[in-house]
């Protein structure tokens, strides 16, 4: 039986360093493939910039920065290289946990990673994030035009990049649609704030209105929000964060926020006043933030304009948010004994 020579087959050669010129003679070629070796033949350098591994086993990035402007053999050994291999492979995770979670649906969401001053490796389009795979990557530039990879890229990249274009910070992007957070999307309301310590520390929410998907004037929108907030809901379409170190931790603001909307819709329909933090208890959870070098708006406000249950208003008088019952720590026996004791000194002084 003659041997046959997938795509795979071959990119796996090239990270392990092993010569595409001693294939079989009676090989039988994918498409995929001999479009591979064709695309190499035309630029024999190709094979000659691979990035190597440290000592440890950990690839490491190239040592030559590389930008859309970098030759085409530059960018296909990087593509092809360990390093990119291993930012495909946390793709694919974090599109697998995304499937499991339910957080996308069909072949919806998509996700990118800096790789370069304005080249990043993104998800193709049309396949589910729970079949992903490490040969289905793509790289482009910043301008959306596909530089590697044989499965186009997402439809909706030019969000993606118009959020690294404006926030240089941004070195990973996650967007999909959890049910719970796109639900406030749909209402076009962030959720209330001053409840739970996570989701004050890990995220910073905004809304952007609706356009169709994929479109410049959607990715412009969002873009703008990513200087004071790392999760945007998209109204009547989903939620994209990022984050300045890694995918995941991109992914792991979609659980938070989505743990967090489900939450507080339960503690809805519990029948009990909900409790908040205090303006000092914030304080707290927003210096632990501030040093974690995560954004949000609400850093150089007081801490009475701190929590809001609507919409966050810089700017807003300075007042009481609500009953001090609702409170965090609000103890009501102590608060009765407290009040007992001052009546009785002023009842003295009298």
């Amino acid at each position: 039986m003659k041997n046959v020579i997938s795509l795979k087959d071959l990119e796996q050669m090239v990270r392990n360093g092993q010569s595409l010129n001693n294939l079989p003679a009676d090989s039988i070629l994918t498409p995929s493939a001999r479009e591979f070796l064709q695309d190499r033949e035309m630029n024999p350098g190709a094979s000659a910039v691979v990035a190597t591994a440290a000592p440890t086993g950990k690839p490491t990035p190239p040592t030559k920065p590389l930008n859309s402007k970098s030759s085409k053999a530059e960018l296909e050994a990087f593509f092809n290289s360990p390093y990119a291999y291993s930012l495909k492979e946390q793709i694919c995770e974090m599109g697998h946990r995304l499937w499991k979670r339910a957080y996308v649906d069909g072949n919806g969401g998509n996700m990118a990673i800096r790789v370069g001053e304005d080249i990043a490796i993104c998800t193709p389009t049309l396949v589910s994030k729970g079949s992903l795979k490490p040969e289905d990557m793509c790289l482009v530039d910043f301008e959306g035009n596909q530089l590697c990879g044989t499965k186009k890229r997402t439809s909706e990249i030019l969000m993606h990049l118009q959020m690294m274009k404006r926030q240089p910070k941004a070195v990973a992007t996650c967007h999909c649609h959890p049910p719970y957070a796109t639900a406030f999307a749909v209402v076009g309301e962030a959720p209330p704030t001053c409840m739970l310590p996570e989701y004050e520390v890990f995220c910073a929410v905004g809304v952007a209105p609706y356009r169709t998907p994929g479109s410049a004037d959607m990715g412009k929108l969002v873009a703008e929000l990513t200087d004071q907030y790392n999760t945007i809901l998209m109204a009547n379409h989903g939620v994209v964060t990022w984050s300045h170190n890694n995918i995941e931790e991109a992914y792991w603001r979609m659980e938070i926020i989505e743990a967090y909307c489900r939450t507080i819709v339960v503690a809805g329909q519990l029948g009990k006043p909900i409790k908040t933090f205090t303006g000092p208890q914030m304080k707290d959870l927003l210096n632990i933030k501030q040093s974690l070098g995560f954004v949000d708006p609400r850093y150089s406000m007081k801490e009475c304009e701190l929590c809001d249950s609507g919409d966050w208003r810089p700017g807003a008088t300075c007042q009481v948010q609500g009953s001090p019952e609702n409170a965090v720590g609000f103890d009501a026996e102590a608060e009765k004994a407290v009040q007992a004791i001052t009546d009785q000194i002023l009842s003295q002084m009298k």
